[in-house]
């Protein structure tokens, strides 16, 4: 039988540590992979000393690891995450950094982000159509092509970009204002997820969403872009208000599925952006088509067309459909973004960036 990454991380759990608890209470294990037999995982320490000082414990959660049925290896890295200690703020990387304040005031009306030269929000009217695989692959996209592009995770109940983009160490803050973004696939990419535990819930009123979103747009330092990615939550809140309403953004991309259902929903994020002023750059089909990788036979799970009817009806560009394939799901899992390969979908995601990169729009 497979060792599961639940008799992993109970091992974990009893390797002792020299500050008292364990490996797994003082929240040290980062990139956790169980694949068969092969074990890797990253113990992350606060300081250069402290990792010397934990050589003891990474030897014996190799050794209490090999143990395990079903174990053929184990690789463990020690890594240091700065050269302070941890700060006695929770969860945050700075002393002094706080995410999560209310917003302050702003005069003018919407304003640029310094460095930025387009903004694109992408956005859905209900969950579940693959925005966020969208988002990434998208950012992925256009990085492949040259562009200089970031990706803002701006969903602060429910970050994903951190897993879909295999990134899991904690941004830095070195006066506790500025926080330095994190980089993977040639994307430039901040998410709250990245300050917080893996299954830590973030329990907000609407301020202190609005001044998060506020603080990951303007204390980031996302140094020159061409384009940034926002990966907006679902619906019509909170979020999209204060994006729309604070940030001057170049336009909004709309991703639903076919079917009738999301396109409900689809028509309320529309309608939104209309009343908001803010330009919608076109509309992506997402799951538009399974192709059966056996036989080949081209299947319409959830319908096919739907959207592009729809943006024809409302006069809005079609940027194309993005096919329902298994390997979307197990690249977004495993932390590479189908788009960073090659493949049928690879190939869909680049016609996108390219027609988007065309248009002067990102």
């Amino acid at each position: 039988m497979a060792v599961t990454r639940e008799q992993v991380m109970e091992v974990l759990a009893g390797v002792a540590v020299p500050e008292g608890g364990s490996l797994v209470s003082r929240d040290m294990i980062r990139a956790l992979t169980v694949e068969g037999g092969v074990i890797r995982f990253v113990i992350e320490a606060a300081t250069p000393d402290d990792a010397r000082a934990l050589a003891p414990a990474q030897a014996q959660a190799e050794t209490a690891l090999r143990a395990l049925a079903g174990v053929t290896s184990v690789q463990v890295v020690m890594t240091a995450h700065g050269p302070a200690a941890k700060p006695a703020a929770p969860n945050l990387s700075a002393p002094s950094l706080k995410i999560g304040q209310h917003p302050t005031p702003q005069q003018g009306g919407p304003q640029r982000i310094t460095g930025v030269d387009r903004i694109i929000a992408v956005a859905s009217g209900k969950g579940g159509v693959g925005k966020s695989t969208v988002s990434s692959n998208l950012a992925v996209a256009l990085a492949r092509q040259g562009r200089r592009v970031g990706l803002l995770d701006a969903d602060i109940y429910g970050p994903s970009q951190p897993r879909m983009m295999g990134v899991s160490k904690r941004p830095a803050s070195p006066d506790g204002k500025t926080i330095e973004p994190l980089h993977a696939h040639g994307v430039t990419m901040m998410s709250i997820g990245l300050m917080l535990k893996e299954d830590e819930a973030v329990i907000w009123r609407g301020p202190m969403i609005m001044g998060a979103l506020q603080q990951l747009l303007t204390q980031v330092d996302w140094g020159r872009l061409d384009v940034l990615i926002v990966d907006l939550p679902p619906g019509t809140g909170d979020i999209q208000l204060t994006l729309c309403q604070r940030t001057q953004l170049t336009g909004a991309i709309v991703v639903s599925t076919p079917q009738d259902v999301a396109l409900l929903d689809a028509r309320k994020a529309l309608d939104m952006f209309q009343k908001l002023k803010t330009p919608v750059l076109g509309l992506i089909e997402n799951m538009s088509t399974y192709i059966c990788p056996n036989c080949g036979h081209e299947a319409h799970i959830f319908g096919h067309g739907g959207v592009a009817a729809e943006a024809a009806k409302l006069d809005l560009p079609f940027l194309g459909e993005i096919p329902l394939a298994l390997e979307v799901r197990v690249a977004g899992d495993s932390g590479t973004p189908i788009a960073a390969g090659d493949g049928m979908v690879a190939e869909a995601y680049a016609r996108l960036a390219h027609r988007l990169v065309a248009g002067g729009m990102a």
